[in-house]
Order: C-alpha cells, then sequence, then structure tokens
C-alpha cells in the first residue's frame, strides 16, 4: 500500500466510500473538488493497493492551527493499520506548520477516538448534533503538535 495525493480522478471512488462510510452525513463531490483546488492550507491524500484506492484523508493547515478534515477507509480493509498510516502523514504535515490539530470524530466511532488518543488527541469538548442529517453528536479532540 502507498500513499499518494488526492486528484480529480479519484473522487468516483472517494465518494463511494463516503456512501459506503458516512452516510447519510457524506461530503459531496463539488465539496472534494473546492477543497482540491485550495492547495496552499489543503492535503488530501489516497491510500493506494495496487490500483485500487482503500483509503483517503485531508488536513486544512492554517498557520494557528491544523484540522483534520477527513479519513476513511473502505470497511474490508479496517484494522489493517490503513487509518494510522494516513493519519501519521497529514499529522506529519501539521508538525510542519502549526501548533494544535483539532478534529471532530462522532460520539459512537470509539474504535477511531482509540486511534486518535494514540496518536496523542484528548477529547476537549462535545458538539451536539454536529452530523446534520443523523443528528450525531461529535467528540471534539485536540493534539500539540510535537515539536524536535
Amino acid at each position: 500500500m502507498t500513499l499518494r495525493p488526492m486528484t480529480r480522478d479519484d473522487l468516483g471512488t472517494v465518494m463511494r466510500l463516503e456512501e459506503e462510510l458516512f452516510a447519510p452525513d457524506t461530503w459531496t463531490r463539488s465539496m472534494y473538488l473546492e477543497e482540491l483546488g485550495l492547495r496552499d492550507t489543503r492535503r488530501y491524500l489516497v491510500a493506494v493497493d495496487g490500483d485500487e484506492v482503500v483509503g483517503y484523508a485531508g488536513l486544512i493547515a492554517y498557520p494557528d492551527e491544523a484540522h483534520i478534515a477527513t479519513i476513511g477507509v473502505t470497511t474490508a480493509r479496517q484494522g489493517e493499520g490503513i487509518g494510522g498510516t494516513l493519519l501519521d502523514a497529514l499529522l506529519a504535515e501539521a508538525d510542519r506548520r502549526t501548533p494544535v490539530v483539532l478534529l471532530e470524530v462522532r460520539a459512537t466511532d470509539e474504535a477511531t477516538q482509540r486511534l486518535y488518543r494514540r496518536r496523542g488527541f484528548t477529547p476537549i469538548g462535545v458538539r451536539p448534533s454536529y452530523y446534520p442529517l443523523s443528528g450525531e453528536d461529535a467528540v471534539v479532540m485536540r493534539r500539540e503538535v510535537l515539536r524536535s
């Protein structure tokens, strides 16, 4: 498995994964197109095994803070470390750019919250009904950037 920058050509697969993983609270194709156009402050990656996109992730990075925008790994490949590999790549980029990283994660997604805790994130609050179509709450997590 390798990581590479996400391109417009990946969006068909990314949109299928969005539906598989996050319905009904999925991003739209136009949202991804807009994000891919903001190259100075965005970093979107795909995890590829052979010719197949098996995961994707995105970072929004400003000088004062960064946000993990999304991470998704196809259900068939979860538990193989792909999400952690994608997250580590985004955190390496964040470490070069900003002092703090924030994210929101579904309150019911305990496995992903454990992954984030293992990477130094701590919960700092809850956003009620953050996911608009499902009405699910989000846990807000924060990580101080690791400087050497």
